[in-house]
């Protein structure tokens, strides 16, 4: 190794006085242009930058080409920055930045200013007309080993930032020692660090357009601290060793409209806590969680948002982490155990997903780099007045690209099977919730919001495509055509969409004292009305759990026997309905209190007497039916796959239909809405015959009074109910019961 020859007088200083006030005032927007190694021309030799507070000496070293000399960088005029130079060599090599502080411990690393950037321009031009669908690839924080060295590269969109540095635990939080460059006109900052790896946490300070120094987390960071800390982790989401090939496989063959889809809907932080207080882990949940799924007979769990969030009350509706699992239950490896788990077990996993928008939270995305970034400036179009929350600029091609690349993320990172797309309503309508004057027009003057549209559509044709058998599903309550049906017939492009209208209207009717029941039988006939618009899914979710809503268990009417016996009835409804369906959790044993978001579900009340244990087997028996019977599952979107028997017997409050498979046999379903049981109720029937019970919620297995048709019923060659043939049976009261035909 050679001494630093014919050494260039820092007197002398190569850079000029405004370059150098630039480094010192942290202010340049393309620090590698200065700092580094450099050529200052044919025969002219090369001049050494770093800027190393606390230094009291800095030198390069050689790494490959031990031939190349040592350069001794001096201190400038007495500020941070070291500048040195060589006359001998005109081309730059590789080398150590040798740092000695005024103690004498000696720090050496390859120098962050000696790599080109990370990004390329394909790269950049795809993210800035909103189509690389990796960009979670590329910006954010990337372990990455370049030219033999191994580090971390970050990258960051802030187009109207003066300056932006990345700041951490590796660099004492201080944001003259790794200023970002900015990647010109894409507004992309990048920088790789050598010797980061994970683990290491991280923020952005960006100097914003209005010269404000801000600190901001990463958007596109795969790991946070625990909540209400708020700095990013570098973090490797790639590691994890899947053991779900064969669920994926058959997953990309399955027919979602045509297979069974019975939906156990879970916060994770609530359904069991292994403490007071504290909730399982990931990893914890996953043998509970998937035993008892199993047990009972759900086909896939949804969880409430796992994104990231600040603010544990908001449920997870309120993202400041969009591609991190939050932190409060683990890495993002435990995610993947459980998910990976659950897949194991044959149980398919949904995430509620919320593009629609994100809090105010001044050091997350909100004015990002001093401006209206990921939001709307005006805020009629850029602010929630009902949540408090901003909008998503959808028209902004980086936005966009933010949000489908996101929804691709969690199907690639963690295997997703599906995404429940929360508040579609709000990002449908550009009045949402709003008084005139309120709302800006499109540019047609209409009061569609068309960059939301288009949003949609592309990020569910992208997740179909890219990932077969993924379902998305549309929380939408309007009347908006066409949201379950393809882009290409002028369709969103969901396969599945909640049935708000039939959530509401049979909870309305269930609420109602039983001798009023007569005079709204048409609330639970109405979904038939527009049942095969549109492809649903039957929800009793969390939010009809909560806010003073109560639980399922108490809306029903009456004392306990007929509390039970309305929401069995209810239950059974929902299953043999036309339509898939989900439950929250807790309503399978009929939790006697709404939910809370910091207690669990009331698991005590399975030994509190018969009635909370039977109404838990009862939804168990129900699922293991629905499963094993084609009819209730296999046309739920075919008109040939369901039809009434009588839906108008209002004096006696009679409900019966028939659902039917294409090969398999179908199954008459008959409801009886009040506590009285009737006999001898006569009803048409498709074939002739012995009819077997199939399913009786009134059984006492279930805490029922046992009233029902043991030996099934005989059906006679007579025509009754437009059906040719009809048979006489008993109805317990406050119950369902379902027959099928002996001779199959």
């Amino acid at each position: 190794m050679q001494t630093a020859p014919a050494l260039l007088s820092s007197i002398n200083m190569i850079l000029c006085q405004e370059e150098l006030r630039s480094l010192v005032e942290v202010r340049n927007g393309c620090p590698h242009q200065l700092l580094g190694l450099h050529p200052l021309g044919p025969g002219k030799g090369l001049v050494a930058r770093a800027f190393a507070p606390e230094a009291a000496k800095v030198r390069i070293e050689p790494v490959l080409e031990k031939d190349k000399p040592v350069i001794h960088l001096k201190r400038i005029h007495g500020t941070d920055v070291f500048e040195g130079a060589v006359k001998e060599v005109d081309r730059v090599y590789s080398y150590d930045l040798v740092v000695i502080d005024r103690e004498g411990n000696v720090r050496r690393t390859r120098d962050p200013y000696s790599f080109l950037p990370t990004l390329g321009e394909s790269e950049l031009y795809l993210f800035g007309k909103g189509d690389e669908r990796r960009i979670y690839e590329k910006l954010g924080a990337q372990l990455r080993t370049i030219d033999g060295v191994w580090g971390t590269s970050f990258g960051v969109w802030a187009p109207n930032a003066q300056r932006v540095s990345v700041v951490g635990d590796f660099n004492q939080w201080d944001g003259r020692r790794h200023p970002m460059r900015s990647l010109g006109a894409s507004g992309v900052w990048e920088i790789f660090i050598p010797g980061v790896g994970e683990g290491a946490h991280y923020k952005f300070e960006i100097r914003n357009c209005h010269g404000h120094i801000v600190l901001k987390t990463d958007p596109y960071g795969f790991f946070f601290e625990r909540p209400p800390k708020n700095a990013a982790i570098v973090w490797n989401n790639s590691k994890f060793a899947w053991t779900d090939a064969a669920w994926l496989a058959q997953r990309g063959k399955r027919d979602p409209l045509a297979s069974p889809l019975s939906i156990y809907e879970v916060h994770i932080g609530s359904w069991r806590k292994k403490s007071v207080g504290e909730s399982l882990s990931y990893r914890e949940l996953a043998e509970p969680l998937v035993a008892y799924v199993k047990e009972m007979g759900f086909t896939h769990v949804e969880f409430l948002p796992v994104a990231e969030h600040a603010y544990y009350p908001s449920w997870g509706y309120q993202v400041t982490g969009f591609y991190a699992p939050t932190s409060r239950y683990g890495t993002p490896e435990d995610f993947q155990f459980l998910v990976n788990a659950l897949h194991n077990a044959g149980i398919g996993v949904l995430i509620d997903w919320v593009p629609a928008h994100f809090p105010r939270d001044d050091w997350a995305l909100a004015q990002f780099d001093g401006t209206a970034l990921y939001e709307h400036e005006d805020p009629r179009r850029g602010s929630h007045q009902d949540w408090g929350t901003l909008i998503f600029n959808f028209g902004r091609h980086e936005v966009s690209n933010f949000l489908t690349a996101n929804a691709l993320f969690w199907c690639d990172r963690f295997h997703i099977d599906g995404l429940r797309v929360d508040a579609v309503a709000s990002m449908l309508y550009l009045d949402y919730s709003r008084k005139e004057g309120e709302w800006l027009p499109n540019q047609y003057g209409g009061r569609e919001n068309l960059e939301a549209i288009e949003f949609m559509r592309k990020f569910n044709h992208l997740a179909h495509t890219e990932f077969p058998g993924v379902i998305t599903i549309a929380e939408e309550s309007t009347a908006w055509p066409l949201v379950t049906r393809p882009p290409y017939l002028g369709g969103l492009g969901f396969n599945f969409k909640w049935n708000m209208g039939w959530m509401h209207d049979t909870l309305h009717y269930f609420s109602r004292d039983p001798v009023f029941r007569r005079f709204h039988q048409n609330d639970l006939t109405f979904a038939m009305l527009y049942h095969h618009h549109e492809n649903f899914i039957l929800p009793l979710s969390h939010d009809e759990v909560v806010h003073g809503k109560n639980s399922l268990l108490g809306r029903m009417p009456g004392d306990d026997w007929q509390r039970f016996a309305n929401l069995r009835l209810l239950l059974a409804y929902q299953w043999c309905f036309p339509g898939k369906m989900l439950l929250f959790m807790g309503g399978e044993l009929g939790q006697s209190a709404e939910w809370n978001a910091n207690g669990q579900v009331d698991w005590w009340l399975l030994k509190s007497g018969p009635y909370h244990a039977g109404l838990r087997n009862f939804v168990k028996d129900l699922n293991h039916l629905y499963q094993a019977q084609p009819c209730l599952w296999q046309l739920d979107h075919e008109h040939h796959g369901f039809s009434w028997i009588d839906c108008s017997d209002h004096d006696n409050s009679v409900l019966s239909f028939i659902r039917r498979a294409k090969d398999a046999p179908a199954m008459v379903v008959i409801m009886n809405l009040t506590p009285v049981p009737r006999s001898d109720y006569r009803l048409g029937v498709p074939c002739p015959g012995k009819w077997r019970e199939v399913l009786n919620s009134d059984s006492a297995v279930y805490g029922g009074s046992n009233v029902g048709n043991l030996g099934g019923v005989s059906a006679e060659e007579v025509p009754s109910h437009g059906q040719p043939c009809a048979a006489s049976f008993t109805l317990p009261p406050l119950a369902i019961v379902a027959f099928q035909p002996d001779a199959v």
